[in-house]
């Protein structure tokens, strides 16, 4: 009785007095304890609290829907003391706004309703974790069962430390320092027309530092190695019509092969001191 599914947890005072309640006398509550230190049993019996290990998150991605990533920026409004919540979510390796929800608060349904949307505009992909902050949408419990349902691995940054979700907040800041962004806006409505403009541009258009220059709708679905192609052969073309314009022959920024959240440092590189000796 004493490590039954419903007393396991339980001290033996609190077994006595419910077993006593429902009319059931068995022993004293010295002897259950001495039935228990007969069994070495007698250390703590509840169900301890248990915190992962704030340790630095280090992911890397080799190619689209392999890690995701995904954050909540506030959005001002012309009421004071208004603000709206712009969820994103994206793919690290492509860089692509996958799904994205404007909404009044910050809850744990619109975060399940917008990753449930990514994986359903991604064709039903789903990638093998989902990177986030420490938010409380980020941590609530309608996430961790969706996470433990589509059988995703969460990962977390570190309490107060922005580096470690970068991506977001790099596509938070271009967001952000887009032209067109409004310092506060009229409506929900006008927030919502204008995130649609904003991503369908970043996602076809517009065209990232840090995917050599090519759209994130291009990387994510492997058209860029095509893109590739063509500008090889453009500059190449230019290259033959007038070399001497050329200090060398003319080659476009690589595509990627790697994405990292927090890449290790390379255990054989010199440290940078070491570096900076060595030039002086």
């Amino acid at each position: 009785m004493l490590n039954s599914v419903g007393y396991c947890d339980l001290a033996p005072a609190q077994i006595w007095a419910r077993e006593l309640d429902e009319g059931r006398y068995h022993c004293s509550i010295s002897t259950m304890y001495r039935i228990l230190r007969e069994a070495s049993q007698t250390g703590e019996r509840r169900r301890q609290a248990t915190h992962p290990a704030r340790k630095k998150p280090e992911l890397m991605a080799e190619g689209p829907n392999e890690i995701w990533t995904w954050d909540v920026t506030r959005l001002r409004t012309r009421d004071k003391g208004v603000w709206l919540h712009l969820y994103v979510i994206l793919d690290i390796f492509s860089r692509k706004a996958l799904a994205w929800r404007l909404a009044h608060s910050e809850n744990g349904p619109t975060a399940t309703d917008l990753i449930k949307d990514a994986i359903a505009r991604n064709g039903g992909q789903r990638p093998h974790t989902i990177h986030a902050d420490r938010g409380s949408a980020m941590t609530g419990q309608d996430v961790a069962d969706l996470m433990v349902k589509l059988a995703v691995t969460r990962s977390h940054s570190r309490p107060k430390t922005s580096n470690d979700n970068p991506y977001s907040e790099a596509q938070f800041r271009t967001l952000k320092y887009d032209p067109w962004f409004p310092e506060k806006f009229d409506s929900w409505d006008h927030a919502h027309d204008f995130a649609e403009s904003f991503f369908d541009y970043y996602n076809h258009i517009h065209r990232h530092s840090g995917i050599g220059l090519h759209t994130p709708a291009s990387v994510h679905h492997g058209t860029a190695e095509i893109v590739q192609t063509q500008r090889e052969a453009t500059l190449a073309a230019a290259y033959r019509a007038n070399p001497a314009r050329f200090a060398r022959k003319p080659l476009p920024p690589p595509l990627p092969t790697t994405a990292w959240i927090n890449k290790p440092a390379d255990p054989e590189s010199p440290h940078p001191a070491a570096q900076t000796a060595e030039l002086h």
